[in-house]
């Protein structure tokens, strides 16, 4: 052959679904089909997995966004790890349910496509797991994404409110406490509450706390920090690795089970076993039901 597969891009079946102010929606059967034409303005739809070495492929042309297929996850979460690959590199991008959509069909994931999972640009634009994938994707295209650079990364929501002024907030990590949560907000967090983590809680102070168990790892150092809090008064629970993500407070939040408590927590009606949002509101009312 005189030119590789590589080479010859003009070759690549592109299927533009939609155009608008010079943006377009281009449905593909396969992520080696992203080429120089989708850099900068176009959202790409390919029937490929989102691992890492689609990511690849693609993020050399900086397409304005992605939607592949999650290939059921799979080992290692092989079928998704690109979402975060593209993250890094500030491109908006999310996986269909591979049982919604057929791998390497192009029309059905964007005729049947359901969203499974987002990275942090897509989901800042609005993007959300069990949206269609046609709707994902005009928002890729129509929303200009907010700069993701490490200081902006905060997630931070309030999901409860007491009478007393407390509250629970959800942000990803204690580093992210604020001097207005001190000895009033129940942070639900999802760094790990080894020795470190515990060094950053007492700093921060807040009225209660849940972070990760870190999957407890050698010597229970990823909950060690329980009683280092517990001396200091501070009460606090983990969540157990096997039911959340580290990393993820909001998906601990809604998915976790408290796999550690400290004496103060106990205290307030926290146990092993209860979920992350019963938890946190026993923190947060102190004994008070």
């Amino acid at each position: 052959m005189s030119q590789t597969l590589l080479e010859r891009e003009g070759e690549h079946p592109q299927d533009v679904v939609d155009e608008r102010d010079g943006r377009r929606i281009v449905v593909l059967d396969s992520a080696r089909w992203v080429d120089g034409r989708n850099t900068d303005t176009d959202v790409v739809v390919p029937a490929s997995y989102v691992g890492v070495l689609p990511a690849r492929m693609m993020a050399i042309h900086r397409p304005r966004g992605v939607i592949g297929h999650d290939a059921c996850v799979g080992k290692d979460a092989a079928g998704i790890a690109g979402l975060w690959y593209l993250e890094a590199l500030g491109i908006p991008s999310a996986t269909a349910a591979g049982m919604t959509a057929e791998m390497g069909n192009g029309r059905d994931l964007w005729e049947h496509g359901v969203i499974s999972y987002v990275n942090y640009p897509a989901e800042i634009i609005g993007v959300r797991p069990g949206m269609a994938v046609r709707e994902a994707a005009f928002l890729l295209r129509d929303t200009d994404a907010t700069d993701v650079e490490v200081g902006n990364k905060i997630r931070r929501e309030v999901v409860e409110e007491h009478p007393s002024g407390r509250r629970t907030v959800v942000t990803d990590s204690i580093v992210w406490a604020l001097p207005e949560d001190e000895g009033r907000s129940v942070l639900v967090t999802a760094g790990h509450t080894g020795r470190s983590g515990a060094s950053f809680l007492l700093e921060a102070n807040p009225w209660g706390f849940i972070c990760h168990d870190g999957g407890m790892s050698k010597n229970r150092s990823g909950i060690t920090g329980l009683k280092t809090t517990e001396d200091a008064g501070l009460a606090g629970a983990t969540i157990d690795g096997t039911t959340a993500p580290i990393g993820d407070a909001f998906r601990g939040y809604a998915e976790g089970r408290i796999s550690a408590c400290n004496g103060p927590a106990e205290a307030r009606g926290v146990a092993v076993g209860m979920t992350v949002a019963e938890a946190a509101h026993r923190l947060l009312v102190g004994g008070e039901g």
